[in-house]
């Protein structure tokens, strides 16, 4: 791909080691940036925000490497077993593009987090259904996916342009006014 692409780490109430372990995974590819903030939701003890300065699409994971991003998802998913089950951590994996397109794992319990973790790979055959130009609002410049713990399944959730924001429902696109 190309050269000095960096990945940032926002990141609340995540310790040191989790930090340095991921920093092994994606320094590699990345210059990785980290960045503490302060918690600004109180329903989590810790929270990770990645961005990845790449689309999500398959080219992303062939240069990544497959064994990589497995060994990532393995840290997230040893995150959520060491602070157990509720809300103590939420994490976005933020991915640049156009759309930019987001996951948002937040599951209370550690089984439905883990299968989060697992099928975002799984998108990847649903994308090019998603950005339909005849299904998807004009000018979206971000789509958030949420996991559905009923369905196990990532599910679209809100999509926004400058000017509107849409959530989906009964599979459409309801503008939120």
């Amino acid at each position: 791909m190309t050269e000095n692409l960096k990945v940032t780490l926002r990141h609340y109430g995540v310790s040191p080691w989790e930090i340095e372990v991921l920093y092994g995974f994606l320094n590699s590819h990345f210059t990785v940036i980290q960045d503490e903030i302060k918690s600004d939701d109180e329903n989590f003890v810790s929270y990770l925000d990645v961005e990845i300065p790449l689309p999500f699409n398959e080219a992303f994971f062939e240069w990544f490497e497959f064994k990589r991003w497995e060994k990532v998802k393995a840290v997230f998913k040893e995150m959520k077993r060491r602070r157990g089950n509720g809300n103590a951590l939420k994490i976005n994996i933020n991915f640049v593009g156009t759309p930019r397109i987001i996951f948002t794992i937040d599951s209370e319990d550690k089984q439905w987090f883990d299968n989060a973790v697992e099928k975002i790979d799984v998108v990847l055959e649903l994308l090019p259904y998603h950005l339909d130009p005849k299904i998807l609002p004009s000018e979206i410049l971000e789509i958030i996916y949420k996991f559905d713990a009923k369905s196990t399944r990532w599910r679209l959730s809100t999509a926004s342009s400058e000017k509107k924001k849409y959530i989906f429902k009964e599979e459409i696109w309801k503008e939120i006014k």
